[in-house]
């Protein structure tokens, strides 16, 4: 249930392989941290048709869909607590999106980083500028604003390289509010979190951690054993034991810190200034690192075992942003014109009384138990929303206040319940209705 005070943080996870132990200490553990904190309503997806852009191998595309799903889980993502879900299970997506390429510029495009990048290359090795160039890869900063924009978020962490598509998402999102807005913002303007550089973490030769660089350290693939055996690769100096080793810069020290308290690194950096062997200390480390993530690979095996399981999360997840998304893409078709047809000749020779007449009725009133409801009557009597309980008036009259003038939008995580047997198009243009006559 949402709020004016809510923050909305949206995170997606490209879907073309599988993750490892840099991964987790980066992005997936202070991600998972932050969707706990108060006044954070989080929405985590599987970007499965970002992925189509990069892969073209669709057992590669699917088993890395559960993969990725499975670690976030077993990692501690609350699906309870999160709305978490697959892109390609929210059609409104792929519409917005549409609805969005059409208010935004080629030559917006045109200074895209990744399609820049790929012209670049494609010059310096005396080629085609645009071969190899796929319309995906050219227009997918329009499919990401709409990842953002669908729900609205406020913030969304990226790494510095995805800094200008939140840009980007917030110039369509301007364009179209001052296109079709007549007044109304539509769209919240998205922030950038720019989340530190996933150097956080080295590999095992000491570089950035990369399955490119083949130096990475898987996170639950493999095992214990895949584990051990990355974990003996670490390069070392060439010192041997009884010798004093000098801890910091070491890469083995910095992948135990993360997961170790103060005395663990303290007493590990004392047992390697004292001749630890490296053997040993590889050992110590192995036992850290599996020691903080087994239970959680136990929980990954089980979820990669029964992908049913996985299934029914992602779409119980599905539902949930799609009672979002739905209603609040019936509003901007509606803004854009593509609206149901009306009986134009006799809507103009309607008396505007009659017009007013039709339209949808708020009424606010105190029941028996001494607590506030409102309800949205259709012109014919039917209850189109009932309310929850409110312990004041006020509460009532904001949310009424909201849905007048906010429309479908609002609708995201009010505490109200549509009536028996109304369709969300018709809840929605029954809001639209009175969110044009507030405005005239």
């Amino acid at each position: 249930m949402s709020s004016a005070s809510t923050q909305r943080v949206l995170t997606g996870v490209t879907t073309t392989g599988i993750l490892h132990l840099g991964n987790y200490v980066g992005a997936i553990r202070p991600a998972i941290a932050a969707s706990r904190e108060e006044g954070i309503e989080s929405f985590f997806f599987l970007a499965d048709y970002h992925a189509l852009i990069k892969c073209d191998d669709p057992a590669r595309i699917e088993r890395s869909r559960m993969q990725i799903a499975a670690t976030w889980l077993a990692a501690g993502l609350d699906p309870a607590r999160v709305v978490f879900y697959r892109q390609s299970d929210i059609p409104e997506i792929p519409e917005l999106t549409w609805l969005l390429t059409c208010v935004t510029s080629k030559g917006q495009m045109n200074r895209a980083h990744a399609y820049k990048g790929a012209v670049d290359a494609n010059v310096a090795a005396g080629g085609d500028p645009d071969a190899g160039i796929t319309m995906g890869l050219y227009s997918y900063p329009i499919l990401m604003a709409a990842d953002i924009l669908m729900f609205n978020a406020h913030r969304v962490p990226v790494g510095k390289d995805q800094v200008q598509h939140i840009e980007m998402a917030r110039d369509v999102a301007q364009r179209f509010n001052h296109l079709f807005g007549n007044g109304r913002e539509f769209f919240v303007l998205p922030e950038a979190n720019v989340e530190p550089e996933m150097e956080l973490l080295p590999g095992l030769d000491g570089r950035k951690m990369s399955k490119s660089y083949d130096n990475s350290v898987p996170l639950f693939e493999g095992g214990e054993k895949a584990l051990r055996e990355a974990i003996a690769r670490v390069v070392t100096d060439s010192k041997l034991p009884g010798e004093p080793k000098e801890p910091e810069g070491s890469t083995l020290i910095a992948l135990f810190d993360p997961f170790a308290t103060a005395e663990e690194r303290a007493a590990f950096r004392a047992e390697l200034r004292a001749g630890l062997g490296w053997g040993d200390a590889k050992q110590r480390l192995f036992e850290q690192v599996n020691r903080h993530i087994g239970p959680m690979r136990a929980r990954y095996d089980t979820l990669m075992a029964h992908p049913e399981q996985l299934e029914e999360i992602l779409q119980q997840g599905a539902q949930r942003a799609r009672a979002i998304a739905a209603p609040f893409l019936a509003t901007l078709r509606e803004a854009v014109g593509l609206r149901r047809f009306q009986p134009l000749a006799a809507a103009a020779a309607a008396p505007v009384a009659k017009a007013k007449a039709a339209l949808p009725v708020f009424k606010q009133y105190r029941e028996a138990d001494g607590q506030f409801y409102f309800k949205l009557s259709a012109a014919d009597g039917r209850v189109l929303l009932q309310s929850q309980a409110f312990a004041g008036g006020r509460d009532t009259g904001e949310w009424v206040k909201r849905l007048k003038t906010e429309g479908a939008t609002a609708l995201a995580g009010a505490p109200v319940a549509k009536g028996e047997g109304v369709a969300d198009s018709e809840l929605a243009d029954a809001l639209a209705a009175l969110v044009a006559a507030e405005a005239a």
